[in-house]
Parts: C-alpha cells; structure tokens; sequence
C-alpha cells in the first residue's frame, strides 16, 4: 500500500476522512486505511455513530465540518454515502413512474446532501497532494447510459458529477495537485445492491473493490477538473 501513496508524496502521517464508514465500501475504505503505517489517523463519520449526521438536514451537515475540523487537514477523504432504494422504493423502469416525492428524496440523498458535504469538507483537504473521492456509479454517465431507466438515481448521480467537476476547478487554482474523483466501485456485496445482484457477472467483495480503488487513485497524475474512474482504474465518459 505504502508505495501507492509515495506516488501522490503523501506525508508519513496522513490524516484520512471517510463519510459514510458504516456502510460496505465504507467500512472496507477505513479497514484498509488502518492498515496502512503511513496512515497516522483515520475519522469515521457515520448515522450510526453520528446519530445527528443526515444528508437531507444542511445543519447536520454543518455540524459534521465542526466535529472533524480538529483533525484537518486531511489528505484524503473520501464519500461514501448514497443509496439506491430509498425507503424501499427502487430506481423507475419506466418514465410513466416517476414520482416527485420520490425523486426529490434521491436528489437529496445523492446530489444535494453530497453537495453541502462537498461544501463543507472540501475546505478541510490538504494543500499538496491530496484526494477528495465520492463514490458514483456508472449509471450516472450520461455518455454511457445504454439500457434506459433507472431516472432518479442516474439524474442525481450526472447531477453531482457536475458539481464534482465545478468545485475541481475551483479548488485546483489554489492547489493544482489536488485530485477530484468520482468512483464506480463496481456491483459489490451489500445491502444497496442485493436486490440487483441477480445478472451481475462479477460480485465484488468490499475490500476487493476499495484495494482496486485505491491503487486507482494512487496512480492518478494531477490535472485540471474530475475523474470518473471505475475500480479497475478504467476511465468512464460523463
């Protein structure tokens, strides 16, 4: 692991940030991070352990900048918050099912909630080699969307991939070596895509897909705005 950070230079006491750490890839992201000596701290934040953390309450989010503040700056950080079924609705087949109340909840859930994360953690990265990660979805490329359906989720995954993007070049004129990335973790094994595990041809576990992240990350030169990588460091069209 050591190597791929040496990559970005990071410092040998890195400070790390995972949002969203209760869920499979999260949980799989701080597991990884701890075992790596370059790695001097890692700060979980979850709605398990920060019962007052929701992406639908902005002054929860707020909140969240104040609790991790003292342990800024951080080199890396990375959200893995999101969902697929949102009360136990799933994503539209069809046009003819749209529904407002529901695609207002995966707009704020996938797009605005991460949004004001964005807004609030981003100003706590590193200077220097850094990476503020979110994990996307491929469904959420507009170039690549070949099977229709799925409305909601694939409009607020494009949506945030847009702000991903915008606050890339913003912060990289005051730091050209920060890395924005937008991850496709692949189909892996949790609660967000067992109903959809049925014709998937490979079913990751999560320390199989965040190994692959990361070393996609670490191998990643710095340049102007977003990547939207998969785990296998394959670059998607947004």
């Amino acid at each position: 692991m050591e190597k791929h950070f040496r990559q970005l230079e990071f410092s040998n006491n890195y400070h790390a940030l995972v949002i969203g750490s209760s869920g499979a890839i999260g949980s799989a992201f701080c597991d990884y991070l701890k075992q790596d000596s370059a790695c001097g701290r890692v700060v979980g934040i979850s709605r398990l352990e920060n019962h007052t953390f929701d992406l639908e309450n902005p002054e929860s989010i707020e909140h969240l900048s104040e609790t991790v503040r003292e342990y800024a700056p951080f080199h890396l950080i990375i959200d893995a918050t999101g969902a697929l079924t949102i009360d136990g609705v799933g994503p539209e087949k069809a046009l003819s099912k749209l529904d407002p109340q529901v695609l207002h909840r995966q707009f704020m859930v996938n797009t605005i909630g991460p949004s004001l994360v964005l807004k609030q953690i981003l100003p706590l990265i590193a200077s220097g080699d850094s990476i503020y990660a979110k994990l996307s979805a491929r469904v959420g490329s507009i170039a690549d969307n070949q099977k229709g359906g799925w409305y909601g989720y694939r409009a607020s995954k494009a949506a945030f991939n847009m702000v991903l993007q915008t606050a890339a070049i913003e912060f990289q004129r005051k730091n050209p070596r920060l890395r924005v990335v937008a991850l496709q973790p692949g189909t892996v094994k949790s609660r967000l895509s067992e109903p959809f595990q049925a014709n998937v041809q490979r079913l990751l576990e999560p320390a199989e897909s965040v190994a692959g992240m990361m070393q996609a990350m670490m191998g990643l030169a710095p340049k102007s705005g977003a990547y939207f990588i998969d785990y296998q460091g394959n670059h998607i069209p947004w």
